[in-house]
Parts: structure tokens; sequence; C-alpha cells
């Protein structure tokens, strides 16, 4: 496979934390490791955010999870939509709710998915460096993460884009009316 160029261990442009917080884009590999590490970002605050909600309503807690794991399905087929959106809602239940370390790390993280999934849309130059690398199906990792996005968002996302813009109104509408009391 190596002579081919299909390693699965295609060397990063930058280490984990600069490509966390503020990734930068050299070839098509980062294109793609940058959309891959958005849906995890977004899958991560998913199950948080449903953990910390469960309890308090089972149902806000299923359409959170729906909310930012479908996101993350946008973000890593490069939906700046998706990005902007899942940012937006956790910005305003951070603004909602009680101070949490944790929150303002996952905000960060989520502010960083939104640029790099800006500059993941508009990066198309013309190079050999320039080509994807080709998505792996072995592992439950590429399955999730590579496969199933590919095969859902096109199916997902117009019912999204509704969804997710009603929930922004309610949440818009909840927070407005608790920042009047």
């Amino acid at each position: 496979m190596q002579t081919l160029g299909l390693s699965e261990s295609t060397p990063r442009t930058e280490n984990r934390l600069k490509s966390l917080f503020w990734p930068d884009i050299k070839t098509g590999s980062d294109v793609d490791y940058i959309g891959a590490q958005g849906y995890w970002v977004c899958t991560l605050v998913a199950f948080v955010s449903f953990a910390f909600t469960v309890l308090i309503s089972p149902f806000i807690a299923t359409l959170t999870l729906f909310l930012y794991y479908l996101g993350g399905v946008g973000v890593r087929e490069r939906s700046r939509y998706a990005a902007v959106v899942v940012f937006a809602l956790f910005v305003l239940d951070v603004v909602a709710s009680p101070f949490s370390v944790l929150k303002i790390l996952m905000t960060v993280l989520l502010l960083s998915n939104v640029r790099a999934t800006w500059i993941a849309y508009h990066w198309r130059p013309d190079s050999e460096d320039a080509s994807l690398p080709p998505r792996f199906n072995d592992t439950w990792s590429d399955k999730f993460a590579d496969t199933f996005p590919e095969w859902l968002w096109p199916k997902i996302r117009y019912p999204y884009y509704v969804f997710s813009a009603g929930l922004f109104g309610l949440v818009m509408i909840g927070v407005l009316v608790k920042l009047a009391r």
C-alpha cells in the first residue's frame, strides 16, 4: 500500500494541539484529517452534552445529541453551516448555564472547527497534494468517521437545516427569556 500512496499513517504537517486549536491546511490529507477531527470533536460534545442533560430532560438530551452528532457529520463533509450552527448553539448553552471550564474548552474547540471547516471548504489548490486521500473502511473508527458521514450527510442535510434552525429559534427564545428575568 505504501507504494500506491495509500498509507493510513499519513504524516501530519503540524502537531496535535496545533491542529486542534489552530489548524492549518497544506495538503489534501490535512483537509481530510481536519474533517475527521471535527467529526470526533462534535461527537464528543454530543455525548458530553447528552450525559449532562439526560437527568434534566431525556427529550431535550436526545435533541441535543442529534443536533451535535449530525452537526459533526456535516463538519466531516465540510459543511460550513453545520460547523457554525453547532458552535452558535453551544455558545447559547454556555451563556445560559453556569460557568464551566469544560464548556469553555469545548467552545474553543468548536470555534476551531468553524475556522477549520471554513478553510477546508475553500481549499482547492491545483497540485498533486490537493487530492483527498481515500476513505478507509477497515476499522470501526474508519466506518464511523469516514464511511458513515459520507453516506449519511447527503440524505439528512436538508432535514438537518430545518431541525437545527428550529432548535436554534427555540433555544434563542429560551435564552432571551432567561436573561430577561
